[in-house]
């Protein structure tokens, strides 16, 4: 997506001769700590298989070991915005690597499931204060040209993290074993805290502060959220009437409605009311969250498919997404130049059957043993149909907010993003059932995958209804590639 930015515009490199040039060890920094967090889904996704076997992981705690990590960076995204921006850049940046670090090593050291879980859930909190404050030095520390730059590559990194994440976390686990996968981020966390504290400004909170961070928010939302993808859980186990399913499901209904009307109550809302009534915003982060969910649910699936019934090595699953991850940058860069001409709801409305047909073609394959006849086809359509509806969804979503709200309109988007993460993994791993053995994963991927496609045409529906059409305005935040930066789809 916004991998191309600097290439066809070489004269970006370069300052104007009026713009004073800043080092670039700042945006390496920033650049080095927010590679940590985006390969963390895809390279622990690689890893899954050879962490169940080492630490006896039910179906239940695959699911959660990806889950926990992106409802909570997804859940706190929002506050750990409103962190940077109003009390100190610096110390929201150090506090989230530090975290992040720190859950790291706990992860490589877990000797259960529970630490692990309880680990990968620090380590979401860590990249939701990271990531905002990260993205904010970058803002300010740059200007003009250099700024420009900087974002390209800032998006690059987020669209190439589901294909280095997976090759990465297929080499480290074959040669070094899967704990490899966390303890890699202590040197890297170590040094970026270092770094930062010699070359980052301190900055200055902002009078009253703390009163105005909406906390009460930010933890009902979380919470419901995790109620929320328990009850959806237990519906694989225990069916839909037993309480250990009914009792979440009910508080996740009250936690979430006691957070809107908090978010009505507050005096700084962790969204301002007026954000939910731009129409276009509100659908295409919708739609955003069901994407996400359906790529990030398929990854999880295939890469246990590929390891189990197929009998991949770590390594060689990880060679086998490069196909999907090389379609879907090809059909995001077609995409990219095409919007202009068509607009972003034509994109997403052909993404969406593109990839209906792909994961029907994956679960019409289920059980068959060849990776050339039985998955790539199948991942091949998958990547050539998101591409264009990540690429649309973000410029349909910011299509109608002012520039000066891009920050904030583009965090919310994120959000979507992640809880679109942990609810598909969720559901795709309910619907899947049984994924501890090569027979019940056979079964349960066929289903899953025609699920999806069912998913597939209920976003082609809301976006019928709901996307508006028309080109991007070339002055309007999505015409200068705000909301691109950053969505692609690594799981976070």
């Amino acid at each position: 997506m916004s991998a191309h930015a600097s290439a066809a515009h070489p004269h970006l490199h370069d300052p104007a001769p009026d713009e004073p040039r800043r080092p670039w060890t700042v945006f390496a920094l920033m650049i080095a700590a927010q590679v940590m967090v985006v390969l963390d889904v895809s390279v622990v996704n690689v890893a899954l298989p050879s962490i169940g076997r080492g630490l006896d992981l039910s179906a239940a705690d695959y699911q959660w070991t990806i889950s926990a990590y992106v409802l909570l960076s997804g859940g706190l995204l929002l506050l750990g915005g409103r962190i940077a921006d109003l009390l100190n850049r610096r110390g929201a940046f150090l506090a989230g690597v530090g975290l992040f670090t720190a859950a790291s090593l706990a992860s490589a050291l877990a000797q259960g499931p529970e630490m692990l879980i309880a680990a990968r859930a620090a380590q979401g909190a860590g990249a939701a204060l990271l990531t905002p404050a990260a993205l904010s030095i970058i803002m300010t520390v740059y200007a003009g040209r250099q700024r420009q730059t900087a974002l390209a590559v800032w998006g690059t990194v987020g669209s190439l993290g589901i294909a280095a994440g997976v090759l990465f976390g297929g080499a480290l686990t074959s040669a070094l074993g899967w704990r490899s996968v966390f303890f890699i981020n202590l040197p890297i966390g170590i040094a970026v805290m270092v770094g930062s504290f010699r070359t980052v400004d301190r900055g200055t909170a902002q009078a009253g502060a703390l009163r105005r961070l909406d906390v009460p928010g930010a933890l009902t939302l979380v919470a419901g959220l995790l109620a929320l993808v328990l009850g959806i859980e237990a519906t694989r186990s225990a069916g839909w009437t037993a309480p250990r399913t009914w009792i979440p499901l009910a508080a996740a209904a009250v936690l979430l409605t006691v957070f809107a009307r908090l978010e009505r109550r507050a005096a700084d809302p962790l969204v301002p009311p007026a954000t939910w009534r731009i129409r276009s915003l509100v659908s295409a982060s919708a739609v955003m969250a069901g994407i996400t969910g359906v790529v990030v649910g398929a990854v999880f699936l295939s890469s246990l498919y590929l390891q189990t019934v197929l009998g991949a090595s770590p390594v060689v699953a990880g060679l086998a997404f490069l196909p999907l991850a090389g379609a879907l940058t090809l059909a995001a860069a077609a995409a990219s130049t095409a919007i202009g001409h068509l607009g972003a709801r034509p994109l997403i409305l052909g993404g969406l059957v593109v990839l209906a047909g792909g994961v029907l073609l994956l679960a019409a394959s289920a059980g068959g043993t060849s990776y050339a006849a039985d998955v790539l086809p199948g991942f091949l359509l998958v990547g050539a149909g998101v591409g264009p509806v990540f690429v649309a969804v973000a410029v349909a979503a910011m299509g109608d907010v002012p520039a000066e709200s891009s920050g904030l309109a583009s965090g919310l988007m994120m959000t979507g993003h992640e809880i679109g993460a942990a609810l598909g993994v969720a559901g795709l791993t309910a619907v899947a059932g049984t994924l501890t053995t090569s027979a019940g994963l056979v079964d349960g991927y066929g289903r899953a995958f025609a699920v999806t496609a069912g998913v597939a045409a209920a976003l082609f529906l809301l976006t019928l209804a709901a996307v508006p059409g028309g080109k991007p305005a070339p002055g309007t935040a999505a015409g200068h590639g705000h909301g691109v930066h950053g969505h692609g789809p690594h799981g976070h």
